[in-house]
């Protein structure tokens, strides 16, 4: 598991830990709203777009960090 998580984009992880410890003391319905927030944002993201193609395409994506 730890290396398959670490051939993931350094980009989207680093948006995904800051975001689940930011979330964790917020009231419900702030949690929801800021995650889905940074959800929207990370799916434009060029990584995002990358690993779209990449699935798409039957291919390694080539992760670009941001």
């Amino acid at each position: 598991l730890a290396e398959r998580i670490g051939q993931a984009s350094a980009f989207t992880l680093k948006t995904g830990k800051q975001a689940f410890y930011r979330q964790a003391d917020l009231p419900q319905a702030e949690a929801y709203a800021y995650t889905q927030q940074v959800m929207t944002e990370n799916a434009l993201a060029v990584d995002a777009q990358e690993g779209i193609c990449a699935f798409l395409e039957k291919r390694q994506p080539h992760w670009q960090d941001r």
